[in-house]
């Protein structure tokens, strides 16, 4: 087997455009003897292994994406096409690397924060009599050091796709599952748009607005708890139960034992980071599931205060009326300009500004609206346009 921790991005052969990356086009062009990207060596890893006999192989991605198995299988299979277009391979091997009986891409769903090594702990251990536990910054920017401050709990739930053999990795006692696709989906669907990252997503704007930088110090708000129990408790309604983890459990340990724990040092600007492209599934995808039991999501009140908490987040005044950076993400521009002309202190100056957002399909995976709960998420954001404190003003009274 070959294991992966490449990030998402190591996986990606084109751009938004839909144009092959120019490093991955090189590849293409220069055949496998010359590539230089993690899909190209990989791919040409497999056509060796293919002319000794091909043999028998998994392949698994152990980064944090949905399908991760499906998207690494898409990206070697596509490299390997390019070459047979270019002449650098036969159908012979396009058949072995499609053929899952003799190319396996198990799916996973890993789970373990583990942020950058912290100051505090090198003080620490220093103080200690420990030497040399300074972080270190390499040249691409990253940090680290002799140690790792990473949380206890740890999950790492495995497609049991081995057609070569494999180790016993359920015997490790660190957290391993051994099961099929369809368990490893609704684990990783539990975790996504129920347990943890609807939480982050829910609690992250409120945090930037209310002026927080660690999330653990928002977690010891007593409005921002109730809050995020609140989103954990709606989505727990309709939660894919993958029936090896404990939805119930699982989101207790996020809010009651991970989210707080101050050593882990994740802040709420990286929670925020690229949301636009989280929502759809951390939260509309519940909606989507009210929807279809009950035939609207008007129960909801948790994720439509989320919802109109990320509108006002974008207008990057906190709740004391001053400005801030918003954190990075590809949609920022466009949604600012959508909610142009939205003035705090005034609000009735929304009026229909924040319609073109909540309808979009494309950002939610629903027409709000048609859900039911487009005008609740307005009423509310209206709420927290009323001036300074008005946010926290909402976020203690509404639910």
């Amino acid at each position: 087997m070959v294991s992966f921790t490449i990030t998402e991005k190591g996986y990606a052969l084109r751009n938004a455009d839909g144009e092959y990356f120019p490093f991955v086009k090189n590849d293409i062009e220069n055949g496998p003897e010359k590539g230089t990207c993690a899909m190209a060596i990989v791919t040409a890893m497999l056509l060796e292994r293919f002319r000794a006999g091909a043999f028998p192989i998994s392949l698994v991605s152990m980064d944090n994406c949905s399908q991760n198995g499906a998207r690494l299988r898409a990206s070697v299979v596509e490299m390997a096409e390019a070459w047979k277009e270019k002449g650098f391979v036969e159908d012979d091997f396009i058949a072995y690397v499609s053929d899952e009986s003799k190319v396996a891409f198990p799916w996973t769903m890993i789970d373990k924060i583990t942020p950058r090594p912290s100051t505090e702990i090198a003080d620490s251990l220093e103080a200690s009599g420990v030497e040399d536990m300074q972080p270190v910054i390499t040249s691409k920017r990253t940090y680290i050091a002799p140690f790792i401050n990473a949380e206890g709990p740890q999950y790492l739930v495995i497609e049991d796709s081995f057609p070569n053999g494999r180790p016993p990795l359920e015997k490790s006692n660190a957290g391993v599952y051994m099961t099929d696709r369809d368990t490893v989906n609704k684990s990783e669907r539990m975790k996504v748009t129920v347990c943890l990252n609807p939480v982050h997503s829910a609690l992250g704007p409120y945090g930037c607005v209310l002026g927080y930088t660690l999330f653990s110090d928002q977690m010891k708000d007593p409005a921002s708890l109730k809050f995020a129990e609140a989103v954990g408790a709606e989505g727990m309604e309709v939660v894919p139960d993958p029936k090896i983890l404990s939805p119930k459990e699982f989101l207790d340990e996020c809010l009651y034992e991970r989210f707080p724990n101050p050593y882990l040092g994740d802040t709420v600007q990286r929670l925020v980071t690229d949301i636009s492209q989280g929502v759809g599934v951390r939260f509309g995808e519940t909606v989507k599931a009210y929807v279809e039991r009950d035939g609207d999501a008007k129960k909801l009140k948790a994720i439509p205060l989320a919802i109109a908490g990320w509108l006002r987040y974008l207008l990057a005044v906190d709740d004391e009326g001053n400005t801030f950076e918003l954190s990075p993400d590809p949609m920022n521009d466009e949604l600012q300009e959508q909610l142009a002309g939205v003035v705090i202190g005034d609000p009735s100056s929304l009026g229909d500004r924040a319609r073109k957002i909540l309808s979009n399909v494309n950002i939610f995976g629903v027409d709000l609206y048609e859900a039911g709960i487009g005008e609740q998420i307005e009423d509310i954001l209206r709420e927290e346009l009323k001036g300074p404190g008005a946010v926290r003003k909402v976020l203690e009274s509404y639910l």
